[in-house]
């Protein structure tokens, strides 16, 4: 599925000096908005504009139905879009997408998990543990204290929807082992998860999951890793357990039919580099996916990072959930509802 990681250099293959953008040339960059997106802007879209006189436009949120709609209706407003794993790989299978320009993304220096004939990673980040202070002590166990009600008392937060992480992470607290993940026993994870039922409170976004865990309102929950580390440097009550984090990311595509294209490969190119990437990286807490970009991170700053925190890391399947994704969100989406 993926490709062999080898260094190449990639400035030169984007030719922002020597050819300038047309300055009417545009494109619109759709991802998930807050933090994250906010940090997108600064780190790639506002430099690729004054590199090259192409004008990014912001939309979003991600919105997979309007994704598919767009394309099938032949009027494709988005040019790149970030999205998840799972996704990526069924628009590409499904013949959503445009496929990658590899000479403008350096392919070779891209870790190999987040490089697809159809997509280019965003950044790659963790859902680790996070947990209230003020609440409750630090947890030492792992995922299973959020099944642990009684030494780690108050409400859950897990995210909300059918995507690589909380089934596993469920399977995990149940002592299953890493290696033995998939195909995932949907029986079992939902059976965990139906103990502490009652106590979960749902987060849709980065900026709600901030919000819960920093007001107390819960006591610990499922969370990307940056946006805890984002309440960390903010001063906030929190903490984060890396014990068995689990990695997954986002991806960049360009939708089948986008008006822009071209200038979508560029800026491809041009967020996949390894300045681009580190920039990111030191802006979110969000792991680079370019090879090239950790000597750019300052050490302080890449301790916060999941490739600081591989003992015991697991990498989520994002082909099994290619494939089985969409049954299993049918499954969820029923039994949230029971």
């Amino acid at each position: 599925m993926f490709f062999a990681r080898s260094v190449v250099a990639l400035l030169g293959c984007l030719c922002l000096g020597t050819h300038a953008a047309n300055a009417q040339e545009s494109l619109t960059f759709v991802s998930w908005g807050g933090s994250t997106q906010a940090a997108q802007q600064r780190a790639w879209t506002d430099p690729f504009s004054q590199a090259t006189g192409i004008t990014v436009k912001q939309a979003g949120p991600t919105d997979y139905a309007a994704f598919k709609a767009m394309v099938e209706s032949g009027n494709v407003t988005w040019d790149v879009v970030d999205v998840e794993p799972d996704f990526a790989l069924r628009a590409g299978r499904e013949g959503l997408l445009e496929p990658m320009d590899f000479k403008q993304i350096a392919q070779r220096s891209i870790d190999p998990r987040f490089v697809t004939l159809y997509a280019v990673g965003s950044f790659y980040f963790s859902f680790v543990l996070g947990y209230n202070s003020d609440s409750v002590q630090q947890p030492t166990a792992g995922w299973s204290a959020l099944f642990d009600t009684q030494n780690y008392p108050g409400k859950r937060s897990l995210y909300k929807w059918p995507s690589p992480g909380v089934l596993e992470m469920a399977l995990l607290a149940d002592g299953v082992a890493p290696e033995q993940l998939y195909p995932l026993d949907l029986d079992r994870a939902f059976g965990k998860l139906d103990s502490i039922k009652a106590d979960i409170v749902w987060w849709d976004s980065g900026d709600e999951s901030q919000r819960l865990l920093s007001s107390g309102e819960i006591s610990l929950g499922m969370f990307w890793n940056g946006r805890v580390n984002a309440l960390q440097q903010s001063g906030a009550p929190v903490g984060i357990s890396w014990r068995q984090n689990l990695v997954t990311g986002d991806f960049l595509v360009i939708p089948r039919g986008a008006k822009n294209a071209d200038a979508a490969k560029r800026f491809l190119g041009f967020a996949s580099s390894p300045k681009a990437q580190a920039d990111l990286a030191i802006l979110t807490g969000y792991a680079p996916v370019n090879l090239e970009s950790a000597a750019l991170v300052p050490a302080v700053l890449a301790d916060n990072l999941p490739s600081a925190h591989t003992d015991g890391q697991v990498t989520l399947d994002f082909k099994y959930w290619g494939k089985h994704g969409e049954a299993i969100a049918k499954r969820w989406y029923a039994w949230q509802q029971q």
